[in-house]
């Protein structure tokens, strides 16, 4: 028979995972206004706020953390809650967590985003504030974040830069000056995330807005799939200055700058292609429309410069290349929409209504049919002259240019294909949501 102090729930990640356990109860510090006033709420339904820690050898610094929990809890009167996400802790973090009033979510699969989507989903508040048990982040600075969401935000972040601060030896040279400036200002184009710190530990939200989110990655680029996530649903952002403290712990931290920071970057231009590809695309098919207009009819001499079938062929490859890059980005686009962002706007509908496979399919083909054409005209030419020799210089031109059409028209149908299997998925979900 289970345990009925041990709650069964399940982490959405990316990947099938155990459920999460969760051991503990509220209040189980007996004693103190806190713990009963968090035992009530449980009993009660009537949880306001859930306090949440990712938790991986943090026995140095939690106790601190909970306590500076449990202080905000009290100086405010608050209806909640503390959780904390274990990722799998070998040195007595559960036991100091459960000893000191906290609930543990046991997170089965290591990483940062897991150990937060356990915490999240035993959470029962209202209102989530999330940061690190590592001391960082001074919890009874809570109420800052709590007045904001009670004013109906659905995220509020906090900043350390501008009007917050961060103490003498708190952040690395590099977190401080490279790493968040250009990932917060890459946040900022992408996706028009309206915050300056894109990856402050220290932040709240609704539980209502977060369940519409869909949060999926597992690592360090949690923080900013939240974020972007919260952007691209047209959630309330706003943002609170804190302090970001030095850390009281005296091994190394989880965080590995380089690679972490590369992930962040990675989860960011996978999700907008537009700069990964589509605009470089763009370029590359306007470079090698240019080019190939000044050399398809012979050589073209520009400052000096001679401009001939060498060229014509580079204009090719750029046309192929850019054009693969712009599909490329188009399916990842699409992709993005209706998996992951969704639903899909006006835009996405109108070109799935326009874009039909049929259309595709007859714009790839006779783009195909062209080239076939091109290079069967040059068989037909080479057999008058009972396929001898030829003259490289004149018959090349048109060569290039049907093998550029039966790229292109190939690479057309092939994605119309996969547009095509886009929107039948797409509108299979539709129609389930529909039915719901």
């Amino acid at each position: 028979m289970a345990n009925p102090d041990t709650i069964q729930t399940s982490s959405a990640v990316l990947t099938d995972l155990p459920p999460v356990q969760i051991e503990g109860k509220p209040g189980d510090r007996a004693g103190t206004q806190a713990g009963a006033s968090a035992n009530q709420s449980a009993a009660t339904g009537s949880v306001e706020v859930s306090f949440v820690m990712p938790c991986l050898n943090e026995a140095e610094t939690l106790k601190g953390c909970i306590d500076a929990c449990w202080k905000c809890i009290r100086e405010n009167n608050l209806s909640a809650e503390i959780v904390i996400g274990d990722n799998g802790s070998t040195d007595g973090s559960q036991q100091i967590a459960t000893s000191n009033g906290a609930r543990v979510a046991h997170a089965p699969a290591k990483g940062y985003g897991n150990a937060l989507m356990a915490g999240f989903a035993a959470a029962r508040g209202k209102y989530i504030i999330m940061g690190d048990s590592d001391q960082s982040y001074d919890f009874s600075e809570g109420m800052r974040f709590i007045t904001k969401l009670r004013e109906g935000y659905d995220l509020v972040m906090g900043t350390r830069f501008g009007e917050g601060k961060i103490d003498p030896g708190a952040m690395p040279f590099k977190h401080r000056w490279l790493g968040n400036p250009v990932l917060s200002f890459i946040g900022r184009l992408l996706f028009k995330c309206p915050v300056r710190d894109f990856h402050c530990g220290l932040r709240a939200f609704s539980k209502a807005a977060y369940e519409t989110w869909d949060l999926r990655t597992t690592g360090m680029e949690f923080a900013s799939e939240l974020a972007i996530k919260a952007t691209l649903k047209n959630s309330r952002i706003t943002e609170v200055p804190i302090t970001l403290h030095k850390d009281g712990r005296s091994r190394p931290p989880h965080l590995r700058s380089w690679r972490d920071g590369w992930r962040h970057l990675r989860f960011m231009m996978m999700l907008s292609p537009r700069w990964t590809l589509f605009f470089p695309g763009v370029a590359l098919v306007v470079l090698g429309l240019v080019l190939g207009a000044l050399t398809l009819f012979g050589t073209t001499v520009i400052a000096g410069v001679s401009l001939d079938v060498h060229t014509l062929l580079a204009a090719s490859l750029f046309l192929i290349v850019g054009y693969m890059w712009i599909t490329t980005a188009a399916a990842m686009r699409i992709y993005s929409l209706t998996s992951e962002i969704g639903p899909p706007g006006p835009r996405v509908e109108k070109m799935f209504k326009h874009f039909t496979l049929e259309r595709g399919l007859i714009a790839g083909v006779a783009t195909t049919i062209g080239g076939v054409a091109t290079i069967g005209w040059l068989v037909w030419v080479w057999a008058q002259k009972d396929f001898g020799a030829l003259d490289l210089h004149t018959t090349i031109r048109p060569m290039i240019t049907g093998a550029t059409l039966i790229a292109i028209g190939v690479q057309t149908v092939l994605m119309s294909v996969i547009y095509s299997m886009m929107g039948i998925r797409h509108k299979a979900g539709a129609g389930a949501g529909a039915t719901k």
